[in-house]
């Protein structure tokens, strides 16, 4: 028995990690250095003890040589401040970089190759920025030496014999030129003044200022100021001012947020359009059909949040979007989830409508409602118990209008009177206020006033708080969350409220890829186990095609005028809603995600002299009407046939 564990402790690598955020010395006791063994017993190493934390200090210290990883200090710390993780020795040696002791650590880097979009897919909080960081030698990687970090000629030397050291060579000798876009777009509007025209051509290096405003819509605000832009038109902003400028080195980071569908493949198009045979294009996205759309090769990210991170080695597009859903990386065999994300429809819209019948619990009449210059015409509609009806539609048709008009927060005109529904809503844009009474008010602070009853209640804590991951959220401030944080604590409160009506706008945003999937679980499940109905304003097309039981299509002029349609099956809507955008999607036979069709290409133009331009079935290829008979099993050799033209 000795000899095993000495044998795995020869395997294995120990990391201490404390949360600087949590990790409070002056408000608790001291228990994990009272509680530490090798501390009662004296053990000291190099002068150090395995545990040192005082009153006065702001955060403790792990000696990571001296844990003996019994992981009484980690059960004892009432913050949970501490954490305790073995991982394989051989990554030891492939560390990039470490911020400092006890902190975050980062292994190995994405391996950019010139003229091919390289993108990345993880969840939040486990490198992704930081990789970018480096690779846009911004950030020193100090290859886990955060006490001594070495120079330049020691990286190279590290990164010898591998496609990096040519990259990072280049760096030091010819001085590339990397531009970021920044995840938060927000931001953007506080760091920069002036009309969006003039600063575009201040950048305008490449010539491409006519034809960029063109294809990012962009005509109708290029005499407004930053301040002045919606979030979708600021996204569509920093994306024209990336693409505007010379550079060795693009960077994107979530290209596709606040962006419907169109604008997602337009934004695609001008990102594919700037790579050339001696740049390199590294895009971050969480829309996984953007993501496999616009990627040449990916590399997974995948560890633990705020912990440590690991890069994989560069894959074909689908094989790596199908590892990190399946949650396993066979070149390592290595299981880094335990449980796989997949997107199988279990029932057919036709199946939902019999298991349904045909008695609608709701009703609502044919409305319209003028905002401005802005008029929509919603035709009249009626829904069910345990049903999602997604809306779907450009930006600007009307989406958020709807629902606001079924949540009684606006009349239609008239005098035409909106269903009196019991709802509860989640609004698109989510900005907590502060609490006078309350400044530091936390998040259990939050829930217990809001959703008192349910936050209580066991089934609600299984089915939503715990894949929601709010435990972990439960002591932090509301105004020092981020916005994915945000996001998972409103569609909690949303669900935990009672109500026969959910309507939830853009429950996708701020979300990374794994939380989505997750987000959707749990927002179908609780949907159909408690009878209700929900009505989703989605932009992500994988999101809205597992939420969707009937879907809502608005067509129309954006901004000018729309027409929203009554309800309709899954398969009739996706259709309809796709013909307007002429785009096909297909779905990958490991695990149904859909996939985008490249434009022209054989699948693209197949689905569309058939007249499907989404099925539920595994391909077009020997389908019934409704495209719901599986063909044959795909054997995978034919998957990249499909995207020759």
């Amino acid at each position: 028995m000795e000899r095993k564990r000495g044998e795995e402790a020869d395997r294995l690598q120990r990391i201490a990690i404390v949360k600087a955020d949590r990790c409070k010395p002056k408000r608790c006791q001291l228990e994990c250095k009272r509680s530490c063994p090798v501390v009662r017993q004296g053990s000291k190493q190099k002068g150090k003890l395995c545990i040192e934390v005082q009153k006065e200090d702001k955060v403790a210290f792990l000696s990571e040589e001296l844990c003996i990883g019994c992981g009484i200090c980690v059960k004892k710390c009432p913050f949970e401040a501490i954490e305790i993780i073995n991982l394989p020795k051989s990554l030891d040696r492939e560390c990039t970089h470490r911020f400092g002791p006890n902190s975050f650590k980062l292994h190995r880097l994405p391996t950019p190759r010139p003229g091919q979009v390289l993108g990345l897919v993880g969840t939040n909080g486990i490198g992704k920025s930081t990789a970018l960081r480096i690779l846009a030698a911004k950030l020193k990687p100090n290859l886990g030496h955060f006490d001594n970090p070495p120079d330049w000629q020691d990286i190279l030397k590290y990164f010898r014999g591998s496609e990096l050291q040519n990259y990072f060579t280049k760096i030091l000798e010819e001085n590339l030129k990397a531009i970021i876009k920044p995840q938060y777009v927000d931001q953007v509007a506080q760091a920069m003044n002036g009309q969006v025209g003039q600063l575009l051509q201040n950048k305008n290096q490449r010539d491409m200022f006519d034809s960029l405003v063109e294809l990012l819509d962009l005509k109708g605000v290029l005499t407004r100021r930053i301040e002045e832009l919606s979030g979708g038109e600021l996204q569509r902003f920093c994306i024209a001012l990336v693409a505007v400028q010379k550079a060795d080195v693009y960077m994107i980071d979530e290209p596709s947020s606040y962006l419907d569908i169109r604008q997602r493949l337009k934004a695609a198009n001008v990102i594919r359009d700037l790579v050339t045979d001696s740049n390199y294009v590294i895009i971050v996205e969480h829309d996984l059909s953007i993501l496999d759309y616009l990627s040449d090769f990916v590399c997974v990210l995948y560890g633990q949040q705020g912990a440590y991170g690991v890069v994989t080695f560069p894959m074909n597009v689908r094989d790596g979007i199908n590892h990190f859903l399946a949650g396993y990386i066979p070149t390592e065999n290595l299981r880094f989830r335990p449980f796989e994300l997949n997107f199988k429809v279990s029932e057919t819209a036709e199946e939902t409508d019999k298991s349904k019948g045909s008695v609608a619990h709701y009703t609502y009449p044919e409305m319209k409602k003028k905002l401005g210059p802005f008029e929509l015409k919603v035709e009249a509609g009626q829904f069910s118990h345990s049903e999602i009806i997604v809306l779907l539609g450009e930006n600007g048709t009307g989406k958020t209008t709807l629902v606001n008009l079924l949540a009684g927060l606006i009349p239609p005109d008239g005098g035409v009177e909106a269903p009196r529904l019991n709802i509860s809503y989640k609004p698109q844009k989510i900005s907590p206020k502060p609490d006078k009474n309350n400044p530091h008010r936390t998040v259990r602070d939050l829930l217990y006033k809001q959703i008192g009853n349910r936050f209580a209640d066991p089934q609600f804590n299984t089915d939503v708080l715990k894949p929601m991951l709010i435990e972990q959220l439960l002591d932090k401030q509301i105004q020092h969350l981020s916005g994915g944080e945000l996001q998972r604590v409103a569609i909690v409160m949303c669900l935990g409220k009672p109500a026969n009506v959910y309507l939830i706008d853009e429950p996708s945003a701020y979300l990374d890829a794994e939380q989505r999937v997750v987000t959707a679980k749990v927002i179908k499940r609780y949907i159909l186990h408690a009878k209700k109905t929900a009505f989703v304003v989605e932009h992500d097309f994988i999101m809205a095609t597992y939420l969707a039981d009937h879907v809502i299509v608005f067509e129309g002029q954006p901004s000018v005028n729309a027409v929203g349609r009554s309800p309709q099956t899954l398969l009739i809507g996706l259709n309809q809603f796709l013909a307007q955008l002429q785009i096909t999607f297909r779905r990958d036979p490991t695990n149904y995600r859909p996939r985008i069709n490249k434009i022209n290409s054989v699948k693209d133009r197949e689905q569309k002299l058939a007249g499907q331009y989404f099925f539920i079935g595994d391909g077009p290829e020997g389908t019934d009407d409704v495209g719901t008979k599986p063909k044959k099993k795909d054997t995978g050799a034919e998957e990249e046939e499909e995207e020759e033209n």
